[in-house]
């Protein structure tokens, strides 16, 4: 599949979302071992590139190169992943994507084709599996294992650098007094759950914490149940095994006891795609990863008790 096709391919699968359906772009890294990533991430597929590399790269970065006018990094998934280093392998392919705002490209040794996917058919994997934080989900496609990678994992191991709010926002949190009311945090990614709730604890926030969409619903309606204190903000991922962050909002605003609750949606996907269907299933906000103050400022204004 060229590049050309890929990209006429994407608006066919945009159908998928919000019914807990993924369109995945299936890749290898070095053996028969399939990954897959969300073809809403990938811009284009080309042959790898002639690349530089400058003195100090992270040691996962295979170089730079100018694609469409601009320079973006080329990171080595295959050595991300603990596979032989691609660098040297003329035979790669370089999958372009848009992450979070930002464009970056990706070495595999060669790509397949796309596959759609049920959210109940992608789920957790075992750490038997021995992919650790590298991946968020697996499912089987045509009796082979198939493992989503988690792009934040590999991006945040080569820039880790902690998400600080400002002072200013900081001082905001503290005057409004939001420490006894909790959010529940929703995401397939543990690195993407370590930075919110970080963020935070920051703002003296305390949060719940869900894997993916189902496990919230469960862990809300226990709260219903309980006497526990209820939360007040859901910040959800959109990209999830089991249930997605679009099938959670809607689960959530057809729940009579639960339909009250603010959701933000929170994805490192297209925000120019996702507002409409951020419209579409009662979500209160969409915000693009990662954003701190953004995310900070939002918090402060949905979580605000109302003065009436």
């Amino acid at each position: 599949m060229t590049g050309v096709a890929l990209l006429d391919s994407v608006e066919s699968h945009t159908r998928l979302a919000g019914h807990n359906r993924v369109a995945m772009l299936l890749f290898r890294l070095g053996d028969k071992q399939l990954f897959g990533i969300n073809v809403f991430k990938v811009r284009e597929v080309l042959r790898k590139p002639p690349m530089e590399r400058l003195p100090g790269m992270h040691a996962l970065l295979a170089g730079s190169f100018d694609y469409r006018g601009k320079t973006i990094p080329v990171i080595d998934l295959a050595a991300a992943l603990g596979y032989p280093p691609l660098v040297d392998d003329d035979s790669a392919h370089l999958v372009v994507t848009e992450f979070s705002r930002t464009v970056q490209g990706f070495l595999v040794t060669d790509f397949q084709r796309i596959v759609h996917c049920t959210g109940e058919s992608l789920e957790a994997p075992s750490s038997t599996l021995g992919f650790g934080g590298r991946v968020s989900a697996v499912s089987r496609i045509d009796g082979h294992l198939m493992a989503v990678v988690d792009v934040e994992h590999v991006l945040a191991s080569i820039d880790g650098a902690p998400a600080e709010i400002s002072h200013r926002i900081q001082e905001e949190a503290e005057q409004r007094h939001l420490s006894p009311r909790r959010i529940m945090v929703v995401d397939d990614s543990t690195v993407a759950r370590l930075r919110l709730v970080n963020l935070f604890k920051q703002m003296n926030i305390d949060c719940v914490v869900a894997q993916d969409g189902r496990e919230a619903l469960e862990l809300l309606g226990d709260m219903v149940e309980s006497d526990d204190e209820k939360i007040t903000l859901v910040i959800s991922d959109i990209e999830m095994p089991r249930l997605d962050g679009y099938a959670l909002t809607r689960a959530i605003r057809e729940t009579p006891a639960l339909r009250g609750l603010k959701v933000v949606l929170h994805s490192s996907l297209s925000g120019v795609f996702n507002e409409a269907l951020v419209r579409d299933v009662g979500a209160d906000r969409f915000i693009a990863k990662f954003q701190p103050d953004l995310l900070a400022k939002t918090v402060l204004e949905l979580m605000t008790p109302s003065t009436n």
